[in-house]
C-alpha cells in the first residue's frame, strides 16, 4: 500500500487514475485547483486537496509523505507550451524537495513516431492548433529529459487516437518506445481504463525509467 498525489484528477483520465489508485488499496491523494468542483471524489482512501502542479512549492506541500506521483494535469486557460512546461520545472522541482521518488506522467500520442525522427504531429495533414498542443507536449518532455534530478520519471503515451471513455479496461497492453504501436485490427479502443491501468502498474511495479514510452494494446 502506497500513498500516491495524483494531479489534474478532475478530468476523465485523471478520475480513472484516482479510481484504479484506490482500487488498489493505495491512499490516494487528489489534487485540484477548486475541490469544491470534485468533492465526489472524496472519500475513502481518496482525499481531495487544492494545488496547482505549475508552482514547485505546491508540488512540495501535497507531495510530502507520498511515495509516487502521477500528472495528467492540463489547464485550458493557460498557452499550452507555457503551461506543461511550467508544470515539468515544479513537479522535479516540488517532489525532489519533497523526497518522492517516482513520477509518472500521462503524455499524448501525437509525440510518438511514425518513421526514426518524424512524429505524429509532423504529418502534412497534421491540424495546426492540435500540433501546438503536442508541441507543448513535446517541450515538456524535453524538460524531463534535460533534468539532472534524483526523480525517476516516466512518460506514458496512449494510442495517437481519440480514446474510448465508457469502455472498460482491455487490460492486455504493451509498452515500446517512441515508435507508435500497432495494435491488431480488431483490437478495442484504447480506453481511458487502459491508461490508468498502464499509469498505476508503472506505479506499482516500475519497469521504465527516464524515458517516452508508447502503450497500446494487443
Amino acid at each position: 500500500m502506497s500513498r500516491i498525489a495524483v494531479f489534474g484528477t478532475g478530468g476523465r483520465a485523471g478520475r480513472r487514475a484516482v479510481a484504479e489508485a484506490a482500487a488498489r488499496g493505495h491512499h490516494v491523494t487528489a489534487v485540484v485547483r477548486d475541490p469544491g468542483k470534485h468533492g465526489d471524489l472524496s472519500g475513502g482512501a481518496v482525499t481531495v486537496v487544492p494545488g496547482d502542479v505549475t508552482e514547485a512549492d505546491s508540488v512540495f506541500a501535497v507531495a510530502r509523505g507520498h511515495d509516487a506521483a502521477i500528472s495528467i494535469a492540463y489547464r485550458a486557460d493557460t498557452p499550452p507550451r507555457e503551461f506543461f512546461v511550467d508544470a515539468a520545472h515544479a513537479l522535479l522541482d516540488g517532489l525532489a524537495r519533497a523526497g518522492v521518488p517516482r513520477l509518472v506522467v500521462a503524455g499524448i500520442g501525437t509525440v510518438l513516431q511514425t518513421t526514426p525522427g518524424v512524429a505524429v504531429h509532423d504529418g502534412p495533414d497534421f491540424p495546426a492548433e492540435a500540433r501546438a498542443l503536442s508541441l507543448a507536449h513535446m517541450a515538456e518532455l524535453e524538460v524531463l529529459r534535460a533534468a539532472d534530478t534524483d526523480v525517476d520519471w516516466l512518460v506514458l503515451a496512449p494510442p495517437p487516437t481519440v480514446l474510448a471513455d465508457t469502455a472498460p479496461a482491455d487490460k492486455r497492453y504493451r509498452i515500446g518506445g517512441a515508435m507508435v504501436l500497432r495494435s491488431a485490427g480488431d483490437a478495442d479502443p484504447f480506453s481511458y481504463a487502459d491508461l490508468a491501468i498502464a499509469l498505476l502498474d508503472e506505479i506499482d511495479n516500475p519497469r521504465h525509467h527516464r524515458t517516452l514510452a508508447a502503450v497500446a494494446l494487443f
